[in-house]
């Protein structure tokens, strides 16, 4: 059995749901798991340190869970092209992974979401791979065969998994205002997982 560690940052819902589609997609590999966490806010002088423990939700991620998987999903929302302050801080935090070279040679991935359909995902997904490359993981992405690829007209692009927000959604469990992830923007995600799963399972065999 492989672990696939899925780690985001979500304000509104959007990359929470991404992240639980691309959980969808590892499981759906025979032999995967997928190991759902967060990471915390970042507290300002002004405002209470984070919780131990989020209110509701995964837990939080810790660098351990980091060593003991077998790849990784890294999702995280647009901020300017870049991703949010708080994965960032969780990913400047693994220089111990560096040194030892935990993160060598595993496979990794990465999904966003934005409000608006030209707000920055490619540039963002490009960000959260750098560190990644840094530590010697495997960049997974999602080839044009996969033909949701051609088919979509919000999210999903080659570099990682998408979501385009700011359609008014009812009934969806997401802030008033915020969308529900397309059909194809949902297979995207789950094909992202899929990859990640079956290259860690392929790496892992003796």
């Amino acid at each position: 059995m492989v672990e696939v560690l899925v780690v985001y940052y979500s304000r509104t819902g959007s990359t929470a749901e991404l992240a639980r589609q691309v959980c969808r997609g590892i499981e759906s590999v025979e032999g995967a798991s997928a190991k759902l966490r967060t990471v915390p806010p970042i507290a300002t002088q002004s405002e209470d340190p984070a919780r131990p423990v989020p209110p509701s939700g995964p837990p939080y991620a810790t660098y351990e869970d980091l060593r003991s998987a077998d790849g990784l999903v890294l999702g995280s929302p647009t901020r300017f092209g870049n991703m949010a302050a708080p994965l960032k801080h969780f990913l400047d935090g693994t220089s111990a992974l560096w040194v030892s070279g935990a993160l060598t040679g595993k496979p990794a991935a990465v999904f966003t979401s934005t409000q608006s359909m030209h707000g920055g995902q490619e540039a963002t997904l490009l960000s959260m791979m750098l560190p990644l490359l840094h530590h010697g993981m495997v960049i997974v992405g999602i080839p044009y065969t996969e033909g949701a690829l051609n088919e979509t007209r919000a999210g999903g692009t080659p570099y990682g998994a998408s979501h385009v927000d700011g359609h008014v959604s009812h009934g969806t469990g997401l802030e008033p205002g915020r969308s529900a992830l397309s059909r194809e923007e949902q297979s995207l995600a789950q094909s992202l997982g899929r990859r990640v799963a079956r290259l860690a399972s392929r790496l892992a065999t003796p």
